[in-house]
């Protein structure tokens, strides 16, 4: 028995000491300096201090140790633990435990993977959202079952907080629009984890989505944090099929109709690739002569593709276009200009 109370004294000397330590060091990381994280750190283990002091307290009394204050405190402990001590450690270590339990049951759901589907943006969005809408669910619970077991009236305490959230909402009225625009968003389908969108000025993959804000991160790698209350209008390039449109100019010299049956040729040739034929959603079409430019014939060519798909199309499509036309004799024109100074002047006789 002696065995045991020292056992099971240990054991949550140790859970309370470290987890205690490690949630003050996470907070010390919050702060922008270094003396903060130092100080945080101090109080880390001023933490384990008064872990180790209140278990050597209650093993004084359990055990009956003859030390002095240490026996006294460690009846007072026993008897707030056997009030509401236990209860309140019950609590928290069911809230712990729910916490982190939350990302190994997310992680049971079967993985979005594969092409970029609308089923896959779809459980990516909804994977992320739901993981943080537990938290926060299991924190609030968690919360409010140790207040109520600390004695406070929880109704209350919801109703004062009811108050107070109404005064808050009018100051954050923009967090208020966050938490709406980003119900919507989820709930219409807009875009979500995965997605390629342009949102006012900025473009870039969603990185992560949830009711407050959008991240997206650019072809250079920035990324950008956007609210969900400043997204007025959204252009997402990879619902359900993309397109890409390709401008080639040739010289005004050529044949036209030689050239669009090159250009027919070198599309059928590219579309029945094999290593790229999966990535097309339909065959693509020669539209034709798009502009007469001052220094080209500009032909146009669409591809419609699979999501994400239209630029690697389109990069390979203008190389094997460019060789296609070397090979032919067909001119890619520069920019260039022609001057015409007109008829030269002629005088005649007598004038």
């Amino acid at each position: 028995m002696v065995a045991l109370h020292l056992a099971l004294a240990l054991l949550l000397a140790w859970l309370l000491g470290r987890y205690g330590a490690k949630l003050l060091n996470a907070l010390g990381r919050l702060t922008p300096t270094g003396r903060d994280d130092r100080f945080f750190q101090a109080l880390g283990f001023l933490w384990w201090g008064v872990v180790v002091l209140l278990a050597l307290s209650y093993l004084a009394h359990t055990l009956s140790w003859p030390l002095e204050p240490l026996a006294s405190w460690g009846k007072a402990l026993v008897g707030w633990l056997g009030s509401r001590g236990l209860a309140i450690l019950a609590v928290a270590g069911l809230t712990f435990a729910a916490y982190r339990l939350i990302p190994l049951l997310l992680a049971q759901l079967p993985e979005a993977e594969g092409e970029l589907t609308r089923e896959t943006v779809r459980r990516k969005t909804l994977r992320v959202v739901a993981e943080s809408v537990l938290r926060i669910t299991v924190l609030v619970l968690g919360g409010l079952f140790l207040l109520s077991n600390l004695g406070f009236n929880v109704t209350a305490l919801l109703a004062g907080a009811g108050v107070v959230g109404l005064a808050v909402s009018f100051a954050a009225q923009n967090l208020v629009r966050d938490f709406i625009n980003g119900f919507f968003i989820l709930l219409e389908d807009q875009y979500g984890v995965g997605d390629i969108v342009q949102i006012g000025g900025l473009g870039g993959r969603v990185e992560r989505f949830n009711l407050r804000i959008t991240v997206l991160r650019d072809l250079e790698g920035r990324v950008h944090f956007i609210p969900n209350s400043e997204v007025r209008q959204v252009t997402v390039l990879t619902q359900e099929w993309s397109r890409a449109v390709v401008d080639v100019g040739v010289a005004y010299k050529e044949d036209l109709d030689r050239v669009l049956e090159v250009f027919r040729d070198e599309v059928v040739r590219f579309h029945q690739d094999p290593e790229w034929q999966d990535r097309f959603t339909e065959p693509p079409e020669v539209l034709g002569v798009q502009n007469l430019d001052q220094s080209a014939v500009v032909i146009r060519v669409l591809f419609s593709t699979k999501p994400a798909e239209q630029w690697a199309v389109a990069r390979e499509f203008r190389r094997r276009i460019k060789n296609r036309l070397d090979r032919e004799g067909i001119e890619i024109p520069y920019p260039h200009q022609k001057l015409y100074f007109g008829e030269p002047l002629r005088l005649e006789k007598g004038a």
